[in-house]
């Protein structure tokens, strides 16, 4: 894709974002702040028997990129195991956001992905809660 294509990729995922909002009754749901900019996204995952995704949605506010890249997440995520989801690289990301635009604000691409590591860490101490108020910070 060229830089344009990668740029208009991006502005699509932050203006016609995919799976916003809050989903009902999720299985755990976690929030992510950058600090240094603001951003925040808050997932929200419902499981089956499995642990497999079956539903996601996010929400959340800040720039561009940390937006576009929640949005790309929520895409990437469906039928796939906690594990799987958590064990997705963040530099696949970046390169489909488009690697030039995001080199600098990688904090900002990945924090959807880090917010649902976090969650699952929690899913799997026993810890997950659906309490989105415990906002870690990156």
């Amino acid at each position: 894709m060229d830089r344009q294509a990668q740029i208009e990729f991006l502005l699509d995922h932050y203006e016609n974002p995919r799976h916003y909002g809050v989903l009902a009754d999720p299985s755990l749901a976690q929030s992510g702040m950058n600090p240094g900019c603001g951003d925040v996204v808050t997932l929200y995952l419902q499981l089956d028997e499995d642990e497999r995704i079956v539903e996601v949605s996010f929400e959340g506010q800040g720039c561009t990129i940390s937006q576009a890249g929640a949005s790309l997440l929520t895409e990437l995520l469906t039928g796939l195991t906690l594990d799987e989801a958590a064990a997705l690289d963040g530099e696949t990301l970046a390169g489909q956001l488009g690697r030039d635009i995001v080199r600098n604000r990688t904090a900002c691409a990945t924090l959807g992905l880090n917010t649902l590591r976090v969650a699952a860490e929690k899913w799997r101490a026993g810890e997950a809660l659906t309490d989105t108020s415990d906002i870690v910070r990156f």
